[in-house]
Protein backbone atom coordinates (compact mmCIF):
# COMPACT_ATOMS: atom_id res chain seq x y z
CA UNK A 1 0.00 0.00 0.00
CA UNK A 2 2.94 2.45 0.85
CA UNK A 3 4.78 2.02 -1.99
CA UNK A 4 1.93 1.99 -4.43
CA UNK A 5 0.97 5.89 -2.70
CA UNK A 6 4.25 6.75 -3.65
CA UNK A 7 4.68 6.23 -7.16
CA UNK A 8 1.12 7.60 -7.53
CA UNK A 9 2.23 10.30 -5.68
CA UNK A 10 5.42 10.72 -8.19
CA UNK A 11 3.33 10.60 -10.79
CA UNK A 12 1.44 13.66 -9.88
CA UNK A 13 4.46 15.39 -9.73
CA UNK A 14 6.20 17.30 -12.97
CA UNK A 15 9.58 15.85 -14.18
CA UNK A 16 9.53 13.37 -11.09
CA UNK A 17 11.15 9.61 -12.49
CA UNK A 18 11.55 6.85 -10.23
CA UNK A 19 15.26 5.44 -10.42
CA UNK A 20 15.14 2.98 -7.52
CA UNK A 21 12.72 1.37 -4.68
CA UNK A 22 13.86 0.65 -1.54
CA UNK A 23 12.05 -1.71 1.09
CA UNK A 24 13.12 -3.18 4.16
CA UNK A 25 11.00 -6.36 5.92
CA UNK A 26 10.74 -6.80 9.62
CA UNK A 27 13.65 -3.59 10.26
CA UNK A 28 12.33 -1.66 13.15
CA UNK A 29 12.70 2.25 12.58
CA UNK A 30 13.13 2.37 16.79
CA UNK A 31 15.32 -0.30 17.61
CA UNK A 32 17.88 -0.35 14.73
CA UNK A 33 20.05 2.56 14.24
CA UNK A 34 20.49 3.88 11.11
CA UNK A 35 24.14 3.22 10.88
CA UNK A 36 22.79 -0.69 11.02
CA UNK A 37 20.60 -0.48 8.30
CA UNK A 38 21.55 -1.61 5.05
CA UNK A 39 18.83 0.25 2.89
CA UNK A 40 19.91 3.83 4.65
CA UNK A 41 23.32 3.10 4.10
CA UNK A 42 22.83 2.34 -0.10
CA UNK A 43 20.77 5.31 0.32
CA UNK A 44 23.64 7.87 1.62
CA UNK A 45 26.01 6.32 -0.69
CA UNK A 46 23.90 7.18 -3.66
CA UNK A 47 23.16 10.60 -2.14
CA UNK A 48 27.02 11.45 -1.79
CA UNK A 49 27.35 10.09 -5.49
CA UNK A 50 25.03 12.26 -6.85
CA UNK A 51 22.71 9.66 -8.65
CA UNK A 52 19.04 11.33 -7.39
CA UNK A 53 17.67 14.50 -6.53
CA UNK A 54 14.86 13.94 -4.31
CA UNK A 55 14.19 10.74 -1.35
CA UNK A 56 10.65 10.06 -1.66
CA UNK A 57 9.36 8.34 1.69
CA UNK A 58 5.61 7.12 2.95
CA UNK A 59 5.80 9.34 5.60
CA UNK A 60 9.51 10.84 7.34
CA UNK A 61 9.05 7.74 10.37
CA UNK A 62 10.20 5.82 7.57
CA UNK A 63 13.40 6.95 8.46
CA UNK A 64 13.39 6.06 11.75
CA UNK A 65 11.94 6.46 14.84
CA UNK A 66 14.68 7.46 17.14
CA UNK A 67 14.91 11.40 18.34
CA UNK A 68 18.53 11.14 18.63
CA UNK A 69 19.48 10.63 15.57
CA UNK A 70 16.29 10.15 12.70
CA UNK A 71 16.07 14.50 12.56
CA UNK A 72 19.64 14.38 11.84
CA UNK A 73 20.15 11.58 9.30
CA UNK A 74 17.00 13.47 7.47
CA UNK A 75 18.44 16.78 7.48
CA UNK A 76 22.03 15.40 6.60
CA UNK A 77 20.02 14.18 3.42
CA UNK A 78 19.28 17.96 2.83
CA UNK A 79 22.78 19.45 3.48
CA UNK A 80 23.84 17.26 0.73
CA UNK A 81 21.76 18.69 -1.76
CA UNK A 82 19.03 15.88 -1.66
CA UNK A 83 15.34 17.05 -1.61
CA UNK A 84 13.64 14.75 1.66
CA UNK A 85 9.77 14.19 0.37
CA UNK A 86 6.68 12.32 2.87
CA UNK A 87 3.71 11.17 0.36
CA UNK A 88 2.12 12.14 2.73
CA UNK A 89 3.34 15.25 5.47
CA UNK A 90 5.44 17.13 1.93
CA UNK A 91 8.76 18.03 1.94
CA UNK A 92 11.01 18.86 4.90
CA UNK A 93 12.61 22.13 4.44
CA UNK A 94 15.50 23.67 7.42
CA UNK A 95 14.88 27.48 5.91
CA UNK A 96 14.83 28.95 9.46
CA UNK A 97 15.10 27.53 13.07
CA UNK A 98 11.50 27.18 13.29
CA UNK A 99 11.85 24.08 10.40
CA UNK A 100 14.78 22.85 12.19
CA UNK A 101 12.45 22.40 15.68
CA UNK A 102 9.49 20.99 14.03
CA UNK A 103 11.89 18.12 12.57
CA UNK A 104 13.00 17.10 15.94
CA UNK A 105 9.44 17.26 17.38
CA UNK A 106 8.09 15.29 14.34
CA UNK A 107 10.64 12.33 15.54
CA UNK A 108 10.29 13.03 19.30
CA UNK A 109 6.15 12.38 18.78
CA UNK A 110 7.64 9.43 16.45
CA UNK A 111 9.31 8.20 19.28
CA UNK A 112 6.81 8.56 22.08
CA UNK A 113 4.38 6.42 19.99
CA UNK A 114 6.83 3.54 19.14
CA UNK A 115 7.62 3.27 23.14
CA UNK A 116 3.89 3.38 23.90
CA UNK A 117 3.42 0.48 21.20
CA UNK A 118 6.18 -1.77 22.48
CA UNK A 119 4.45 -1.02 25.95
CA UNK A 120 1.22 -2.36 24.66
CA UNK A 121 2.41 -5.12 23.05
CA UNK A 122 4.42 -6.35 26.08
CA UNK A 123 1.15 -5.91 28.39
CA UNK A 124 -0.82 -8.09 25.61
CA UNK A 125 1.92 -10.80 25.95
CA UNK A 126 2.22 -10.46 29.59
CA UNK A 127 -1.90 -11.16 29.49
CA UNK A 128 -1.42 -14.33 27.15
CA UNK A 129 0.83 -15.86 29.33
CA UNK A 130 -1.16 -15.42 32.24
CA UNK A 131 -3.93 -16.78 30.51
CA UNK A 132 -1.93 -20.00 29.67
CA UNK A 133 -1.55 -19.28 26.35
CA UNK A 134 1.94 -19.50 23.61
CA UNK A 135 2.94 -16.19 23.32
CA UNK A 136 4.63 -17.13 20.04
CA UNK A 137 7.84 -17.86 18.81
CA UNK A 138 10.79 -20.78 19.38
CA UNK A 139 8.66 -23.96 21.31
CA UNK A 140 11.32 -24.96 23.92
CA UNK A 141 12.56 -28.56 23.43
CA UNK A 142 9.85 -30.41 25.42
CA UNK A 143 6.99 -29.45 24.11
CA UNK A 144 4.92 -29.40 20.65
CA UNK A 145 2.04 -26.81 19.24
CA UNK A 146 -0.87 -28.22 18.62
CA UNK A 147 -4.52 -26.21 17.12
CA UNK A 148 -7.22 -27.57 19.75
CA UNK A 149 -10.03 -25.21 18.36
CA UNK A 150 -9.17 -21.79 20.05
CA UNK A 151 -9.52 -18.81 18.27
CA UNK A 152 -8.26 -15.53 18.58
CA UNK A 153 -9.92 -11.97 17.69
CA UNK A 154 -9.62 -11.80 14.31
CA UNK A 155 -11.20 -15.18 14.28
CA UNK A 156 -7.97 -17.09 13.08
CA UNK A 157 -7.54 -20.75 14.76
CA UNK A 158 -3.92 -20.66 17.18
CA UNK A 159 -1.68 -22.59 18.42
CA UNK A 160 -1.51 -24.24 22.12
CA UNK A 161 1.58 -25.81 23.48
CA UNK A 162 1.92 -28.79 24.35
CA UNK A 163 4.23 -31.18 26.50
CA UNK A 164 6.00 -33.72 23.83
CA UNK A 165 6.64 -36.80 25.61
CA UNK A 166 9.65 -38.07 24.02
CA UNK A 167 11.74 -34.93 24.41
CA UNK A 168 9.98 -34.41 27.80
CA UNK A 169 12.10 -37.23 28.71
CA UNK A 170 15.16 -36.22 27.71
CA UNK A 171 14.53 -33.08 29.40
CA UNK A 172 14.27 -34.93 32.23
CA UNK A 173 17.21 -36.46 32.16
CA UNK A 174 18.91 -33.67 31.73
CA UNK A 175 17.94 -32.35 34.82
CA UNK A 176 18.40 -34.97 36.55
CA UNK A 177 21.89 -35.66 35.21
CA UNK A 178 22.46 -31.86 36.89
CA UNK A 179 20.72 -32.20 40.03
CA UNK A 180 21.53 -35.45 41.32
CA UNK A 181 25.05 -35.76 39.69
CA UNK A 182 25.95 -32.31 39.69
CA UNK A 183 26.98 -32.03 36.16
CA UNK A 184 27.61 -29.46 34.09
CA UNK A 185 26.53 -28.48 30.26
CA UNK A 186 29.63 -29.86 28.70
CA UNK A 187 29.30 -32.90 30.68
CA UNK A 188 25.78 -33.41 30.19
CA UNK A 189 25.94 -32.33 26.51
CA UNK A 190 29.09 -35.24 26.45
CA UNK A 191 26.50 -37.86 28.07
CA UNK A 192 23.81 -37.25 25.71
CA UNK A 193 26.12 -38.19 22.99
CA UNK A 194 27.25 -41.33 24.34
CA UNK A 195 23.47 -42.23 25.33
CA UNK A 196 23.11 -41.72 21.62
CA UNK A 197 20.67 -38.98 22.37
CA UNK A 198 20.05 -36.48 19.65
CA UNK A 199 18.26 -32.83 19.30
CA UNK A 200 15.35 -32.49 16.85
CA UNK A 201 17.87 -31.98 13.86
CA UNK A 202 19.07 -35.36 14.78
CA UNK A 203 22.81 -33.63 15.79
CA UNK A 204 24.10 -34.02 19.04
CA UNK A 205 22.76 -31.06 22.04
CA UNK A 206 25.66 -28.48 22.09
CA UNK A 207 26.59 -27.54 25.96
CA UNK A 208 24.88 -24.54 25.41
CA UNK A 209 21.38 -25.65 24.63
CA UNK A 210 21.58 -27.49 27.51
CA UNK A 211 22.42 -24.41 29.62
CA UNK A 212 19.45 -22.85 28.28
CA UNK A 213 17.00 -25.70 28.78
CA UNK A 214 18.77 -26.24 33.00
CA UNK A 215 17.39 -22.16 33.10
CA UNK A 216 14.17 -22.48 31.58
CA UNK A 217 11.14 -21.82 34.23
CA UNK A 218 8.89 -23.57 31.78
CA UNK A 219 9.95 -26.70 32.35
CA UNK A 220 8.25 -26.22 35.81
CA UNK A 221 4.94 -24.73 34.10
CA UNK A 222 5.24 -21.53 34.52
CA UNK A 223 4.78 -19.39 31.29
CA UNK A 224 6.98 -16.33 30.99
CA UNK A 225 7.09 -13.17 28.82
CA UNK A 226 9.61 -10.62 29.71
CA UNK A 227 8.87 -9.85 33.55
CA UNK A 228 5.48 -11.25 33.43
CA UNK A 229 5.27 -14.78 34.67
CA UNK A 230 1.83 -16.94 34.98
CA UNK A 231 0.69 -19.05 37.83
CA UNK A 232 2.01 -22.82 37.72
CA UNK A 233 0.01 -24.72 34.58
CA UNK A 234 0.16 -28.97 35.50
CA UNK A 235 0.20 -29.65 32.14
CA UNK A 236 3.00 -27.62 31.08
CA UNK A 237 5.28 -29.15 34.28
CA UNK A 238 7.93 -31.35 32.99
CA UNK A 239 10.26 -31.40 35.62
CA UNK A 240 9.35 -30.16 39.97
CA UNK A 241 9.81 -26.61 40.77
CA UNK A 242 12.01 -28.10 43.78
CA UNK A 243 14.16 -29.92 41.53
CA UNK A 244 14.27 -26.15 39.28
CA UNK A 245 15.48 -24.40 42.19
CA UNK A 246 18.56 -27.29 43.46
CA UNK A 247 19.44 -26.83 39.23
CA UNK A 248 19.66 -22.45 40.01
CA UNK A 249 21.44 -23.15 42.92
CA UNK A 250 24.03 -25.43 41.42
CA UNK A 251 24.47 -22.63 38.34
CA UNK A 252 24.46 -19.81 40.86
CA UNK A 253 27.32 -21.74 42.48
CA UNK A 254 29.17 -22.91 39.67
CA UNK A 255 29.28 -18.88 38.52
CA UNK A 256 30.84 -18.18 41.71
CA UNK A 257 33.52 -20.54 41.68
CA UNK A 258 34.55 -19.46 38.22
CA UNK A 259 34.38 -15.57 39.02
CA UNK A 260 36.87 -16.20 42.24
CA UNK A 261 39.17 -17.93 39.75
CA UNK A 262 39.39 -15.87 36.75
CA UNK A 263 42.61 -14.13 36.52
CA UNK A 264 42.21 -10.20 37.51
CA UNK A 265 43.52 -7.96 34.69
CA UNK A 266 47.07 -6.91 34.89
CA UNK A 267 46.97 -2.96 35.38
CA UNK A 268 49.50 -0.88 34.08
CA UNK A 269 50.36 2.64 34.61
CA UNK A 270 49.68 5.43 31.54
CA UNK A 271 48.77 8.86 31.04
CA UNK A 272 45.13 7.86 29.77
CA UNK A 273 42.71 6.51 31.56
CA UNK A 274 42.61 2.26 31.28
CA UNK A 275 45.64 3.51 28.97
CA UNK A 276 47.54 0.23 29.86
CA UNK A 277 45.09 -2.64 29.57
CA UNK A 278 43.17 -1.18 26.54
CA UNK A 279 46.47 -0.90 24.47
CA UNK A 280 47.22 -4.29 25.60
CA UNK A 281 44.08 -5.49 23.41
CA UNK A 282 44.94 -3.36 20.76
CA UNK A 283 48.38 -4.48 20.56
CA UNK A 284 47.35 -7.82 20.30
CA UNK A 285 44.79 -7.03 17.77
CA UNK A 286 47.80 -5.23 15.77
CA UNK A 287 50.14 -8.17 15.99
CA UNK A 288 46.99 -10.39 14.60
CA UNK A 289 46.21 -8.23 11.33
CA UNK A 290 50.42 -8.28 10.78
CA UNK A 291 50.40 -11.82 10.94
CA UNK A 292 47.65 -12.52 8.99
CA UNK A 293 49.46 -10.78 6.04
CA UNK A 294 53.01 -12.48 6.88
CA UNK A 295 51.79 -15.66 8.49
CA UNK A 296 54.73 -17.47 7.43
CA UNK A 297 56.96 -15.16 9.10
CA UNK A 298 55.01 -14.26 11.90
CA UNK A 299 56.82 -16.70 14.64
CA UNK A 300 60.15 -14.95 14.08
CA UNK A 301 58.96 -11.34 14.04
CA UNK A 302 56.17 -11.56 16.37
CA UNK A 303 58.14 -9.78 19.17
CA UNK A 304 59.04 -6.53 16.93
CA UNK A 305 56.06 -6.40 15.28
CA UNK A 306 54.11 -6.11 18.58
CA UNK A 307 56.48 -3.17 20.01
CA UNK A 308 56.24 -1.49 17.00
CA UNK A 309 52.37 -1.81 17.12
CA UNK A 310 52.42 -0.57 20.27
CA UNK A 311 54.26 2.24 19.11
CA UNK A 312 51.96 3.24 16.26
CA UNK A 313 48.65 3.03 18.26
CA UNK A 314 50.42 5.40 20.92
CA UNK A 315 50.96 7.92 18.18
CA UNK A 316 47.28 8.51 17.62
CA UNK A 317 46.01 11.24 20.11
CA UNK A 318 43.62 10.17 23.14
Amino acid sequence: MQKQFCREFAARQQDWQIVKEFSEKNVSGFKVSAEDRDAIQEIRQAALEKKFDILLVYMFDRLGRREDETPFVLKWFVDNGIEVWSAIEGQQRFDNHTDSLLNFIRFWQAQGESIKTSIRTKTRLGQIVQEGHFRGGHVPYGYRLEKQGRVNRLGNEVNEILIDEQEAEVVRRIFDLASHYGYGGRKIASVLAEEGIYNRNGEHFHYSTIQNILKNILYTGVLRSGESYSEPFPHLQIISPEQFEQVQEQLKGRRSKYEESRPTPMRRQGSNLLSGNILRLLRRAHVWHLSSENASSYKEWGPQHSRAGLQVLQSYPA
